[in-house]
């Protein structure tokens, strides 16, 4: 032992000893509504479209959804039985939805960000929901959506 070391109980040792940050490191596993079958076929097409849209689009798995981001969070993905739920980080005003499809859900406890939700539950639907995707990327991006 060195002379110099000073002389510390371990419990105050332990006390300052860097601790290995634990982050939940989830994947697609952990979300049963996209086992094999209609909806991972319907999550995966989605997925791609999303990706494609600008090479800085990533996608985490998190315990509750799946976010996907730029520079933070544009669209998050809540994987339900019969449907995808998406929901869209822009101001339900901000959006525009000639279907009608998009709900608002200011001030509603949701899990995702965003105050525009938007159901994909088929590949039909898929073209029309990326346009409203596209918008809530382009808003973050800082383009306007209204222009696309």
């Amino acid at each position: 032992m060195n002379p110099r070391e000073p002389k510390l109980e371990v419990g105050v040792l332990d006390a300052y000893r860097p601790t290995p940050t634990v982050t939940g490191s989830y994947t697609i596993q952990d979300h049963p509504h996209l086992e094999p079958g209609q909806q991972r076929e319907i999550y995966d097409a989605f997925r791609r479209e999303v990706l494609a849209l600008d090479p800085c689009v990533s996608d985490e798995f998190l315990k509750l959804y799946v976010a996907f981001k730029a520079e933070t969070n544009f669209v998050d993905v809540v994987p339900q039985a019969k449907r995808l739920r998406l929901s869209l980080n822009m101001e339900f005003p901000e959006i525009t939805d000639p279907k009608g499809i998009c709900k608002d859900v200011t001030n509603l406890g949701r899990w995702g960000n965003g105050d525009v939700e938007v159901g994909l539950a088929s590949l039909e639907e898929l073209p029309y929901v990326m346009g409203l995707v596209r918008q809530s990327f382009e808003k973050q991006m800082g383009g306007d959506p209204a222009e696309s």
